[in-house]
């Protein structure tokens, strides 16, 4: 992106030239040179800034909707939103995790792999604190869990992969289920040191604690679907497909809704002392013609023109033309 300069930018620059202090021809050629990017192949850029776009829509849906069910769960102040989304190395991800944390990982078919969900200890420690019936106080270290610890952080998280499919419906319908819960990242190993993959980190508060969680993607796990995070492919999926017989479904139900048809005799309009004084065998006078056609309204909206008269020993009014929208006389 080309940087635009503020005005005092500007007037400063100006101001050189014409001071003699920056030289026009010396920046004329700045700017011929060839300007070169530096590339490094250990870290290779396998996403496009579009499909970093696409996962970062995905997993601020994500967010909000671990924000909403760790509120539900913990019972207090929980505020979940994406950080940053970076694509790195396998090795210098698993580098930087602490040596010893909250490592959820878990399997989501049809995606061949497994992808990891690293949640700093300070989060863990206050999540499992509330759950417990403490005040949710964190605490930056973690040990090695007891069976009763690890099955309540275990259940507590398996349940979050609910919300991970519901962010991903719109891209691929997934079947997630947990795998494992680790500590030490010395003993996961999940795919080559060299496998490009994308970290998501969620900021999270819980109460007064705060920390990351952070979500690792491998790029050989999500491969088959990194086409569908395009927009193109998003705005072309948009067209709804139609079920087999929903047009005719729609159409019959519609044909048996029920509509208030009204047919009006006329209206009178009177004082508020004419009202007061009406009594039983008084006759109003309409506005309405005898040789008027009447006004047949449909929800309370003029439809169609049409005569009175009997069927069958009820009284009837026969539809004689309709309406017209422009027609703005009712």
């Amino acid at each position: 992106m080309v940087d635009v300069l503020s005005q005092n930018e500007i007037d400063a620059l100006l101001s050189a030239l014409s001071t003699g202090e920056m030289d026009a021809e010396e920046l004329k050629k700045e700017e011929s040179e060839n300007k070169v990017k530096v590339y490094d192949f250990k870290r290779a850029l396998r996403f496009s800034k579009e499909q970093i776009r696409s996962l970062t829509r995905l997993h601020e849906n994500f967010a909000r909707l671990l924000t909403t069910y760790f509120s539900a769960q913990l019972r207090t102040y929980v505020q979940i939103g994406v950080a940053s989304v970076d694509q790195l190395p396998y090795e210098e991800f698993i580098r930087s995790v602490p040596k010893m944390t909250l490592l959820n990982v878990f399997e989501a078919q049809p995606f061949e792999g497994r992808i990891l969900m690293e949640v700093n200890p300070n989060i863990a420690y206050a999540m499992l604190d509330r759950v417990m019936g403490g005040s949710g106080a964190g605490m930056n270290k973690i040990e090695n869990l007891t069976e009763i610890e690890t099955k309540i952080m275990s259940q507590l998280f398996e349940n979050t992969l609910d919300s991970f499919k519901e962010a991903w419906t719109s891209v691929i319908e997934l079947d997630p289920f947990m795998v494992d819960l680790e500590v030490n990242p010395q003993f996961l190993q999940m795919v080559s040191p060299n496998e490009t993959v994308v970290v998501i980190s969620l900021n999270t508060t819980i109460g007064e604690t705060s920390g990351m969680i952070n979500i690792c993607l491998p790029h050989v796990v999500i491969e088959p679907i990194i086409p569908k995070l395009s927009v193109h492919h998003w705005m072309q999926n948009k067209k709804k497909t139609r079920v087999p017989g929903e047009t005719e479904f729609i159409e019959q139900k519609l044909k048996n809704a029920l509509l208030p048809v009204k047919v009006e005799l006329g209206s009178s309009e009177m004082s508020i002392e004419e009202f007061l004084h009406l009594s039983i065998g008084d006759c109003l006078e309409l506005d309405q013609g005898i040789k008027q056609p009447l006004i047949i309204k449909v929800e309370n909206t003029p439809k169609f023109y049409g005569q009175p008269g009997k069927v069958k020993k009820k009284l009837a009014v026969q539809i004689i033309e309709t309406i017209k929208e422009d027609e703005d006389q009712w």
